[in-house]
């Protein structure tokens, strides 16, 4: 009897351990589709935006970029235009030398006064 109740004990511990497990797993592809949905911008779109173009007209084209991964964004680009409003982004596109790249769009005075594009560091 004791080793019967022993054995149900160790099921019920790895049973509770496999569904965190699983929640956990769940969860975290949930973070990193969102932080997909919410920061990744097709080069095509990058390309076709040009300096001077209206912050409102450019913005509809980009997603929130609000996510965990936006200070690491940020790492290792260069010096934001002062006075100005910055979001980054990363590229859909293939990477280069093995590195991410970075989008970055800068806003001044309602129009896009800046975009740059660098690896992630």
């Amino acid at each position: 009897m004791a080793q019967r109740k022993g054995c149900l004990i160790g099921c019920g511990v790895a049973l509770v351990l496999g569904v965190g497990l699983l929640v956990a797993v769940v969860f975290g592809m949930g973070k990193v589709l969102d932080m997909a949905d919410k920061t990744l911008v097709d080069p095509t779109v990058y390309a076709s935006v040009q300096t001077g173009d209206a912050e409102s007209e450019v913005r509809s084209r980009l997603p929130s970029g609000e996510s965990f991964v936006k200070g690491a964004l940020k790492e290792g680009g260069p010096a934001e235009p002062e006075g100005s409003t910055c979001s980054w982004y990363l590229s859909s596109g293939d990477t280069k030398n093995g590195k991410e790249t970075v989008l970055r769009f800068c806003f001044k005075d309602g129009r896009l006064a800046e975009k740059t594009e660098y690896p992630m560091g």
